[in-house]
Protein backbone atom coordinates (compact mmCIF):
# COMPACT_ATOMS: atom_id res chain seq x y z
CA UNK A 1 0.00 0.00 0.00
CA UNK A 2 1.20 3.42 -0.93
CA UNK A 3 1.99 5.71 2.18
CA UNK A 4 0.39 8.58 2.21
CA UNK A 5 1.79 12.16 1.72
CA UNK A 6 1.87 14.45 4.44
CA UNK A 7 2.34 17.56 5.39
CA UNK A 8 2.43 20.06 8.41
CA UNK A 9 3.44 23.19 9.68
CA UNK A 10 6.94 22.47 11.24
CA UNK A 11 7.81 26.06 13.18
CA UNK A 12 5.20 27.43 15.88
CA UNK A 13 2.27 28.42 14.53
CA UNK A 14 1.55 32.18 14.95
CA UNK A 15 2.34 35.47 13.38
CA UNK A 16 6.29 35.44 12.26
CA UNK A 17 8.30 36.35 9.62
CA UNK A 18 8.88 33.15 8.10
CA UNK A 19 6.85 29.87 8.88
CA UNK A 20 8.06 26.27 7.54
CA UNK A 21 5.73 23.81 5.92
CA UNK A 22 7.03 20.68 5.51
CA UNK A 23 5.73 17.73 2.96
CA UNK A 24 7.04 14.09 2.99
CA UNK A 25 6.03 10.60 1.14
CA UNK A 26 5.92 9.81 -2.45
CA UNK A 27 3.20 12.99 -3.92
CA UNK A 28 6.12 15.57 -1.96
CA UNK A 29 7.58 16.11 -5.79
CA UNK A 30 4.67 16.31 -7.58
CA UNK A 31 3.25 18.61 -5.05
CA UNK A 32 5.95 20.85 -5.41
CA UNK A 33 5.67 20.98 -9.08
CA UNK A 34 1.88 21.48 -8.92
CA UNK A 35 2.71 24.96 -6.52
CA UNK A 36 5.45 26.20 -7.96
CA UNK A 37 6.09 25.18 -11.76
CA UNK A 38 9.23 22.55 -10.68
CA UNK A 39 11.18 20.99 -8.05
CA UNK A 40 14.16 22.84 -8.59
CA UNK A 41 17.70 21.37 -7.84
CA UNK A 42 18.14 18.64 -4.85
CA UNK A 43 19.31 20.39 -1.16
CA UNK A 44 19.18 24.24 -2.98
CA UNK A 45 16.93 26.93 -1.98
CA UNK A 46 14.97 28.48 -4.54
CA UNK A 47 13.06 32.02 -4.39
CA UNK A 48 9.34 31.11 -6.64
CA UNK A 49 5.99 32.22 -6.66
CA UNK A 50 3.86 29.42 -4.89
CA UNK A 51 0.14 29.37 -6.47
CA UNK A 52 -2.61 27.05 -6.31
CA UNK A 53 -5.90 27.04 -8.38
CA UNK A 54 -7.21 30.05 -6.78
CA UNK A 55 -4.17 32.45 -7.75
CA UNK A 56 -0.76 33.07 -6.09
CA UNK A 57 -0.23 32.48 -2.40
CA UNK A 58 3.23 33.75 -1.73
CA UNK A 59 6.51 34.29 -2.93
CA UNK A 60 8.96 31.79 -1.21
CA UNK A 61 11.95 29.72 -0.69
CA UNK A 62 11.09 25.91 -1.78
CA UNK A 63 13.68 22.72 -0.99
CA UNK A 64 13.70 19.69 -2.36
CA UNK A 65 15.09 16.40 -0.55
CA UNK A 66 14.68 13.22 -2.68
CA UNK A 67 14.59 10.17 -0.72
CA UNK A 68 16.53 8.76 0.70
CA UNK A 69 18.53 11.80 1.42
CA UNK A 70 16.26 13.11 3.38
CA UNK A 71 14.59 13.96 7.32
CA UNK A 72 12.50 10.82 7.01
CA UNK A 73 14.13 8.55 4.37
CA UNK A 74 11.06 9.77 1.75
CA UNK A 75 10.91 12.70 -0.68
CA UNK A 76 10.61 15.69 1.39
CA UNK A 77 9.63 19.04 0.19
CA UNK A 78 9.55 22.34 2.15
CA UNK A 79 7.97 25.62 2.03
CA UNK A 80 9.30 28.91 3.24
CA UNK A 81 6.94 31.22 3.15
CA UNK A 82 5.83 34.51 5.00
CA UNK A 83 4.46 33.36 8.95
CA UNK A 84 0.80 35.15 8.68
CA UNK A 85 -2.05 33.01 9.53
CA UNK A 86 -4.01 33.99 5.82
CA UNK A 87 -0.73 32.22 3.95
CA UNK A 88 -0.64 29.30 6.38
CA UNK A 89 -4.04 28.37 5.67
CA UNK A 90 -4.02 29.06 2.19
CA UNK A 91 -1.13 26.89 2.31
CA UNK A 92 -2.58 24.00 3.78
CA UNK A 93 -6.06 24.09 1.62
CA UNK A 94 -3.45 23.85 -1.25
CA UNK A 95 -2.24 20.96 0.24
CA UNK A 96 -5.08 19.56 0.82
CA UNK A 97 -6.64 20.20 -2.39
CA UNK A 98 -4.20 17.94 -4.31
CA UNK A 99 -4.51 15.03 -2.53
CA UNK A 100 -2.07 15.46 0.78
CA UNK A 101 -2.83 15.08 4.49
CA UNK A 102 -2.18 16.80 7.58
CA UNK A 103 0.23 14.78 9.52
CA UNK A 104 -0.70 13.46 12.95
CA UNK A 105 1.57 14.37 16.11
CA UNK A 106 5.37 12.59 15.85
CA UNK A 107 4.31 11.36 12.02
CA UNK A 108 7.27 12.96 10.48
CA UNK A 109 9.99 11.37 13.16
CA UNK A 110 8.41 8.09 13.15
CA UNK A 111 8.60 7.70 9.51
CA UNK A 112 12.15 8.67 9.75
CA UNK A 113 12.49 5.80 12.46
CA UNK A 114 10.84 3.57 10.15
CA UNK A 115 13.11 4.24 6.95
CA UNK A 116 16.30 3.82 9.69
CA UNK A 117 16.96 7.08 9.79
CA UNK A 118 17.19 7.11 13.48
CA UNK A 119 16.76 4.51 15.93
CA UNK A 120 13.96 5.03 19.28
CA UNK A 121 16.86 6.76 21.76
CA UNK A 122 17.86 8.93 19.06
CA UNK A 123 13.64 9.94 17.99
CA UNK A 124 13.59 10.44 21.78
CA UNK A 125 16.49 12.49 21.88
CA UNK A 126 15.29 14.25 19.27
CA UNK A 127 11.97 15.13 21.27
CA UNK A 128 13.48 15.87 24.13
CA UNK A 129 16.05 18.19 22.03
CA UNK A 130 12.69 20.23 21.11
CA UNK A 131 11.46 20.07 24.52
CA UNK A 132 14.78 21.57 26.46
CA UNK A 133 14.59 24.60 28.53
CA UNK A 134 18.56 24.27 30.16
CA UNK A 135 21.57 23.81 28.72
CA UNK A 136 21.77 20.36 30.77
CA UNK A 137 18.94 19.35 29.02
CA UNK A 138 20.05 20.56 26.00
CA UNK A 139 23.53 18.83 26.44
CA UNK A 140 21.97 15.44 27.49
CA UNK A 141 19.30 14.93 24.26
CA UNK A 142 21.70 16.61 21.58
CA UNK A 143 24.39 13.83 23.15
CA UNK A 144 21.11 11.06 23.18
CA UNK A 145 19.81 12.40 19.51
CA UNK A 146 23.64 11.43 18.30
CA UNK A 147 23.65 8.23 18.80
CA UNK A 148 25.15 7.67 22.70
CA UNK A 149 22.93 5.61 24.20
CA UNK A 150 22.25 3.40 20.85
CA UNK A 151 26.17 3.15 21.07
CA UNK A 152 25.90 1.40 24.19
CA UNK A 153 23.01 -0.93 23.71
CA UNK A 154 24.09 -1.93 20.60
CA UNK A 155 27.14 -2.86 21.63
CA UNK A 156 25.87 -4.73 24.60
CA UNK A 157 23.37 -6.73 22.27
CA UNK A 158 26.46 -7.75 19.86
CA UNK A 159 28.35 -8.49 22.78
CA UNK A 160 25.40 -11.02 24.30
CA UNK A 161 24.36 -12.67 20.43
CA UNK A 162 28.39 -13.43 20.53
CA UNK A 163 28.12 -15.06 23.93
CA UNK A 164 24.67 -17.06 22.54
CA UNK A 165 27.23 -18.04 19.55
CA UNK A 166 29.52 -19.54 21.68
CA UNK A 167 26.87 -21.31 24.13
CA UNK A 168 25.18 -22.89 21.46
CA UNK A 169 28.33 -24.28 19.39
CA UNK A 170 29.68 -25.86 22.81
CA UNK A 171 26.19 -27.58 22.95
CA UNK A 172 26.11 -28.93 19.39
CA UNK A 173 29.88 -29.51 18.86
CA UNK A 174 31.80 -29.93 21.78
CA UNK A 175 35.62 -30.08 22.03
CA UNK A 176 35.81 -32.34 25.44
CA UNK A 177 33.86 -34.27 27.60
CA UNK A 178 32.18 -31.64 30.26
CA UNK A 179 30.18 -29.20 28.50
CA UNK A 180 29.43 -26.78 31.53
CA UNK A 181 32.73 -26.70 32.47
CA UNK A 182 34.08 -25.33 28.75
CA UNK A 183 31.09 -22.94 28.74
CA UNK A 184 32.06 -21.71 32.20
CA UNK A 185 35.53 -20.91 30.93
CA UNK A 186 34.69 -19.48 27.78
CA UNK A 187 31.50 -17.81 28.57
CA UNK A 188 31.64 -16.86 32.00
CA UNK A 189 34.01 -13.72 31.87
CA UNK A 190 31.70 -12.22 29.45
CA UNK A 191 29.00 -12.48 30.96
CA UNK A 192 30.29 -11.53 34.37
CA UNK A 193 31.84 -8.58 32.41
CA UNK A 194 28.14 -7.58 30.56
CA UNK A 195 26.45 -7.88 34.19
CA UNK A 196 28.31 -5.61 35.85
CA UNK A 197 28.29 -3.08 33.03
CA UNK A 198 24.67 -3.08 33.03
CA UNK A 199 24.29 -2.85 37.25
CA UNK A 200 26.70 0.11 36.42
CA UNK A 201 24.53 1.38 33.93
CA UNK A 202 21.52 0.81 36.10
CA UNK A 203 23.31 2.72 39.32
CA UNK A 204 22.90 6.20 38.03
CA UNK A 205 20.96 7.45 40.86
CA UNK A 206 18.12 8.45 38.12
CA UNK A 207 20.87 10.85 37.00
CA UNK A 208 19.30 11.11 33.56
CA UNK A 209 15.66 11.29 34.21
CA UNK A 210 16.45 14.01 36.81
CA UNK A 211 17.90 15.84 34.04
CA UNK A 212 15.23 15.38 31.90
CA UNK A 213 12.24 15.94 34.34
CA UNK A 214 13.61 18.42 36.76
CA UNK A 215 15.56 17.64 40.23
CA UNK A 216 12.86 18.33 42.74
CA UNK A 217 12.72 20.42 46.10
CA UNK A 218 10.16 20.80 48.26
CA UNK A 219 9.78 23.74 51.30
CA UNK A 220 8.45 21.80 53.82
CA UNK A 221 7.89 23.54 57.56
CA UNK A 222 4.55 24.95 60.08
CA UNK A 223 2.29 27.29 58.95
CA UNK A 224 3.23 30.89 58.85
CA UNK A 225 7.03 30.44 58.51
CA UNK A 226 7.68 32.03 55.53
CA UNK A 227 7.91 29.30 52.33
CA UNK A 228 5.46 30.48 50.35
CA UNK A 229 7.56 33.97 50.56
CA UNK A 230 10.52 31.97 50.07
CA UNK A 231 9.38 30.23 47.01
CA UNK A 232 8.52 33.90 45.42
CA UNK A 233 11.70 34.69 46.28
CA UNK A 234 13.72 32.01 44.47
CA UNK A 235 10.94 32.33 41.49
CA UNK A 236 11.31 36.15 41.94
CA UNK A 237 7.90 36.66 40.85
CA UNK A 238 4.13 36.33 42.88
CA UNK A 239 3.86 32.59 42.66
CA UNK A 240 2.32 31.85 45.76
CA UNK A 241 0.08 34.03 47.89
CA UNK A 242 1.23 35.09 50.93
CA UNK A 243 -0.71 36.35 54.12
CA UNK A 244 -0.59 36.11 57.99
CA UNK A 245 -3.71 33.82 57.58
CA UNK A 246 -2.34 30.52 58.74
CA UNK A 247 -3.22 27.26 56.27
CA UNK A 248 -3.33 30.08 53.15
CA UNK A 249 -0.85 27.23 51.19
CA UNK A 250 -3.37 24.49 50.89
CA UNK A 251 -2.29 22.76 47.29
CA UNK A 252 0.83 22.32 46.32
CA UNK A 253 2.45 25.10 44.70
CA UNK A 254 5.10 24.31 41.69
CA UNK A 255 7.57 27.05 39.84
CA UNK A 256 10.54 26.37 37.89
CA UNK A 257 14.05 27.46 38.01
CA UNK A 258 17.28 27.42 36.02
CA UNK A 259 20.41 26.76 38.56
CA UNK A 260 23.88 25.56 37.19
CA UNK A 261 22.26 25.01 33.68
CA UNK A 262 20.00 22.07 34.91
CA UNK A 263 15.88 22.23 35.72
CA UNK A 264 14.57 22.25 39.06
CA UNK A 265 11.14 22.51 40.58
CA UNK A 266 10.48 23.83 43.50
CA UNK A 267 7.28 23.23 45.31
CA UNK A 268 5.60 25.07 48.11
CA UNK A 269 3.24 22.74 50.54
CA UNK A 270 0.85 23.42 52.79
CA UNK A 271 2.18 24.11 56.70
CA UNK A 272 2.29 20.95 59.01
CA UNK A 273 0.26 21.26 61.83
CA UNK A 274 -2.64 18.94 63.12
CA UNK A 275 -6.07 20.28 61.65
CA UNK A 276 -9.63 19.63 61.84
CA UNK A 277 -9.89 21.47 58.41
CA UNK A 278 -10.68 18.78 55.72
CA UNK A 279 -9.02 20.74 52.98
CA UNK A 280 -5.93 21.56 54.87
CA UNK A 281 -5.67 18.15 56.06
CA UNK A 282 -5.35 17.10 52.60
CA UNK A 283 -2.79 19.88 51.96
CA UNK A 284 -0.88 18.23 54.51
CA UNK A 285 -1.06 15.01 53.42
CA UNK A 286 0.13 16.20 49.86
CA UNK A 287 3.03 17.95 51.87
CA UNK A 288 3.96 15.27 53.47
CA UNK A 289 3.96 12.84 49.92
CA UNK A 290 5.45 15.47 47.65
CA UNK A 291 8.79 15.58 50.75
CA UNK A 292 8.89 11.73 50.45
CA UNK A 293 9.30 11.75 46.58
CA UNK A 294 11.41 14.67 46.44
CA UNK A 295 14.83 14.82 45.67
CA UNK A 296 16.38 17.95 48.58
CA UNK A 297 13.70 19.12 51.27
CA UNK A 298 14.49 22.32 52.58
CA UNK A 299 13.18 22.73 56.19
CA UNK A 300 11.92 26.11 56.88
CA UNK A 301 11.55 27.42 60.42
CA UNK A 302 10.72 30.69 62.43
CA UNK A 303 14.17 32.06 63.48
CA UNK A 304 11.58 34.03 66.44
CA UNK A 305 10.01 30.66 66.88
CA UNK A 306 12.91 28.35 67.77
CA UNK A 307 10.88 25.04 69.15
CA UNK A 308 8.79 24.83 65.95
CA UNK A 309 12.26 23.87 64.16
CA UNK A 310 12.67 20.61 65.60
CA UNK A 311 9.00 19.11 64.28
CA UNK A 312 10.72 20.28 61.15
CA UNK A 313 14.04 18.65 61.82
CA UNK A 314 11.71 15.42 62.08
CA UNK A 315 10.72 15.10 58.58
CA UNK A 316 14.42 15.86 56.87
CA UNK A 317 16.97 13.12 55.96
CA UNK A 318 20.48 13.58 56.24
CA UNK A 319 21.46 15.26 53.84
CA UNK A 320 18.78 18.11 53.70
CA UNK A 321 18.46 21.60 54.43
CA UNK A 322 17.42 23.39 57.78
CA UNK A 323 16.36 27.42 57.06
CA UNK A 324 15.74 29.55 59.46
CA UNK A 325 13.33 32.19 58.33
CA UNK A 326 12.79 36.00 59.27
CA UNK A 327 16.21 36.64 60.76
CA UNK A 328 15.41 40.41 60.12
CA UNK A 329 13.00 39.90 62.79
CA UNK A 330 14.76 37.27 65.63
CA UNK A 331 18.35 37.15 67.12
CA UNK A 332 21.27 35.48 65.96
CA UNK A 333 21.43 31.89 66.89
CA UNK A 334 24.62 29.81 67.02
CA UNK A 335 23.45 26.38 65.29
CA UNK A 336 21.68 27.64 62.24
CA UNK A 337 23.32 26.53 58.75
CA UNK A 338 21.42 29.19 56.51
CA UNK A 339 19.75 32.21 57.84
CA UNK A 340 17.48 34.00 55.71
CA UNK A 341 14.93 36.92 55.16
CA UNK A 342 12.39 36.05 52.60
CA UNK A 343 11.17 39.50 53.24
CA UNK A 344 14.01 41.32 52.28
CA UNK A 345 16.22 38.94 50.25
CA UNK A 346 19.04 38.53 52.90
CA UNK A 347 20.69 35.56 52.73
CA UNK A 348 19.07 34.13 49.88
CA UNK A 349 21.71 34.59 47.56
CA UNK A 350 23.59 32.07 49.91
CA UNK A 351 20.95 29.67 49.73
CA UNK A 352 20.82 29.65 46.06
CA UNK A 353 24.43 29.35 46.00
CA UNK A 354 24.55 25.99 48.02
CA UNK A 355 21.21 24.91 45.79
CA UNK A 356 23.02 25.07 42.57
CA UNK A 357 26.35 23.75 44.18
CA UNK A 358 24.20 20.79 44.97
CA UNK A 359 22.24 20.40 41.94
CA UNK A 360 25.76 20.30 40.23
CA UNK A 361 27.05 17.65 42.48
CA UNK A 362 24.27 15.89 41.91
CA UNK A 363 23.48 15.90 38.50
CA UNK A 364 26.60 17.32 36.46
CA UNK A 365 30.03 15.33 35.43
CA UNK A 366 30.90 13.38 32.23
CA UNK A 367 31.05 9.71 32.06
CA UNK A 368 28.72 7.14 30.34
CA UNK A 369 24.99 8.68 29.05
CA UNK A 370 22.80 8.10 31.54
CA UNK A 371 19.19 6.36 31.00
CA UNK A 372 16.70 9.05 30.22
CA UNK A 373 13.54 7.06 30.64
CA UNK A 374 12.09 4.44 32.77
CA UNK A 375 10.95 2.51 29.68
CA UNK A 376 14.90 2.61 28.92
CA UNK A 377 15.69 1.24 32.66
CA UNK A 378 13.20 -1.55 32.56
CA UNK A 379 14.51 -2.92 29.20
CA UNK A 380 18.07 -2.77 30.94
CA UNK A 381 16.52 -4.49 34.16
CA UNK A 382 15.29 -7.13 31.96
CA UNK A 383 18.12 -7.61 30.23
CA UNK A 384 20.24 -7.81 33.32
CA UNK A 385 17.83 -10.25 34.78
CA UNK A 386 17.90 -12.90 32.12
CA UNK A 387 21.77 -12.05 31.96
CA UNK A 388 22.24 -13.62 35.56
CA UNK A 389 20.24 -16.39 35.05
CA UNK A 390 21.73 -17.55 31.95
CA UNK A 391 25.38 -17.22 34.19
CA UNK A 392 24.08 -19.03 36.78
CA UNK A 393 22.76 -21.78 34.32
CA UNK A 394 25.71 -22.29 32.72
CA UNK A 395 27.15 -24.58 35.29
CA UNK A 396 23.57 -27.13 35.13
CA UNK A 397 21.18 -25.84 32.04
CA UNK A 398 23.41 -24.78 28.94
CA UNK A 399 20.59 -25.20 27.09
CA UNK A 400 18.67 -22.99 29.22
CA UNK A 401 21.13 -20.20 29.25
CA UNK A 402 20.90 -20.16 25.96
CA UNK A 403 17.64 -19.23 25.75
CA UNK A 404 18.12 -16.46 28.67
CA UNK A 405 20.60 -14.82 26.99
CA UNK A 406 18.23 -14.46 23.31
CA UNK A 407 15.74 -12.82 25.90
CA UNK A 408 18.78 -10.38 27.23
CA UNK A 409 19.21 -9.75 23.35
CA UNK A 410 15.95 -8.89 22.90
CA UNK A 411 15.44 -6.73 25.67
CA UNK A 412 18.30 -4.46 24.48
CA UNK A 413 16.68 -4.80 20.80
CA UNK A 414 13.68 -3.42 21.77
CA UNK A 415 15.48 -0.21 23.75
CA UNK A 416 16.25 0.84 20.38
CA UNK A 417 13.66 -0.41 18.16
CA UNK A 418 15.26 -3.56 16.36
CA UNK A 419 12.87 -5.60 16.67
CA UNK A 420 8.77 -5.11 16.81
CA UNK A 421 7.60 -2.02 19.90
CA UNK A 422 4.54 -1.47 18.39
CA UNK A 423 2.93 -1.37 21.13
CA UNK A 424 4.93 1.87 22.64
CA UNK A 425 5.36 3.47 19.05
CA UNK A 426 2.37 5.69 19.74
CA UNK A 427 2.89 6.44 23.39
CA UNK A 428 6.77 7.56 22.07
CA UNK A 429 5.81 9.76 18.51
CA UNK A 430 2.36 10.92 20.08
CA UNK A 431 4.22 12.78 22.30
CA UNK A 432 6.15 15.23 19.43
CA UNK A 433 4.62 18.27 17.86
CA UNK A 434 2.84 17.80 14.94
CA UNK A 435 5.12 18.99 12.54
CA UNK A 436 8.08 16.97 13.31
Amino acid sequence: MTPATIYALATAPGRAGVAVMRVSGPQAGPALERLTGERGAPRAARLTGIESQAGLIDRGLTLWFPAPGSFTGEDVAEFHVHGGPAVIEAMAEAFEAIGLRQAEPGEFTRRAFEHGKMDLTEAEGLADLVNAETAAQRDQALRQMSGALKGIYSDWRDRVLTVTAQVEAEIDFPDEGDVPDALAGRAGPELYALVNALKAHLDDAHRGERVRDGYRIALIGPPNAGKSSLLNRLSRREAAIVTEIPGTTRDIVEVHLNLGGYPVIVADTAGLRETADRIEAEGVRRALERAENADLRIGVADAADPQTAEAVRSRLKPDDILVWNKCDAAPARQDESIRISALTGEGVEMLEADLTRRVTSVLGGAGAPSLTRQRHRRGVLRALEALERGRMRLSDAPELAGEDLRLAARALEEITGRVDVEDVLGEIFGRFCIGK
